[in-house]
């Protein structure tokens, strides 16, 4: 479990009905299987993670790998005072930043801001939403890295204030106001594109 290659060959393996808590305890034991587990069970999500606060493509899956392999190094020190997905998020988001930081324009490309999960759209339904996602994306794209960044945690990762706040090392009430001007500055972009109608703006 010391190289990039360790973590990104592995696969599904018996501990899967296993929860991420017990998985941390018998990686902290040094249970390779118990961290092939964690990393097929979250790996795609922090990968999107990462993209979505700006990282290219090719440096996220970088950024990827050294994520589980802190998580590896460090299961030990997990206290259980978040959930396990929240404090891998916590160190992804650590590792991303620094890696963003390092580039001198760090801007969001379209492929960066790919944030509309897949979903069972049919063809006719996809052809619908195709402009409309686009629309979207771009509109988010304009927005603070602090306001992306809140609307990807509540939105697309579904994490409850409570965590989005220990992730972030925030107050509570900080994550509600960010999510509230955040909300309202992607209903006035929305407003602006012509195929979005107000209602749908303002539901934003």
């Amino acid at each position: 479990m010391t190289s990039k290659i360790d973590v990104i060959g592995c696969s599904v393996l018996p501990h899967n009905g296993r929860t991420d808590e017990n998985l941390i305890k018998a990686i902290a034991a040094g249970n390779q299987l118990a961290m092939r587990t964690l990393y097929a069970r979250h790996h795609v999500h922090i990968y999107h993670f990462i993209v979505r606060l700006g990282c290219d493509t090719d440096r996220a899956e970088d950024v990827v790998s050294e994520v589980f392999l802190t998580v590896w190094r460090q299961a030990g020190t997990f206290e259980s005072r978040s959930q396990v997905s929240t404090w891998i998020m916590s160190i992804a988001r650590f590792k991303a930043l620094t890696a963003i930081s390092r580039r001198r324009e760090p801007q969001l490309d379209e492929e960066s801001m790919e944030m509309v999960a897949d979903d069972a759209d049919t063809p006719e339904q996809t052809v619908l939403h195709t402009d409309r996602r686009a629309q979207l994306r771009s509109c988010i794209a304009q927005m603070s890295p602090d306001h992306r960044e809140v609307i990807d945690l509540v939105y697309y990762h579904d994490l409850p204030v409570e965590e989005v706040a220990k992730l972030l090392n925030i107050p509570k009430n900080t994550v509600k106001t960010r999510m509230f001007y955040a909300r309202k500055h992607l209903a006035r972009l929305l407003a602006m594109q012509g195929d979005f109608d107000p209602v749908f703006a303002q539901a934003a």
